[in-house]
């Protein structure tokens, strides 16, 4: 049976702040490895995701700016978490930047859902 994972994007700098220089083509360039990664594991990429930012943080006490550095996300399926980790392992946001990382966390079903 197949699992759901949810993989975090970590970037030394925001998705924002990446966008910001890089023109619409090389935007576009950019996104080429991505398409060959999703096209190279097919059926086990459910959400090709999106980059995140302007985080904010909510408790009891209230709201405050999120000081988080996940630049975005993903949803991939696979039989294992070691098959989940060989689908990340040559992933195109680990060459993006130094200091980039990905997270990935297994998708635990819900009684009744």
């Amino acid at each position: 049976m197949m699992k759901k994972y949810m993989v975090l994007y970590y970037s030394p700098m925001s998705a924002t702040e990446q966008m910001q220089s890089a023109s619409p083509d090389e935007m576009q360039k950019g996104m080429e490895p991505w398409f060959a990664w999703q096209k190279q594991w097919g059926a086990g990429i459910v959400d090709m995701g999106m980059p995140l930012d302007n985080s904010h943080k909510m408790n009891k006490r209230g709201e405050m700016a999120g000081d988080s550095h996940i630049a975005g996300y993903s949803i991939i399926q696979a039989d294992s978490m070691d098959k989940a980790l060989e689908m990340m392992k040559n992933h195109p946001h680990l060459q993006s930047t130094e200091g980039a990382e990905v997270e990935v966390h297994e998708m635990l079903a819900m009684p009744g859902m």
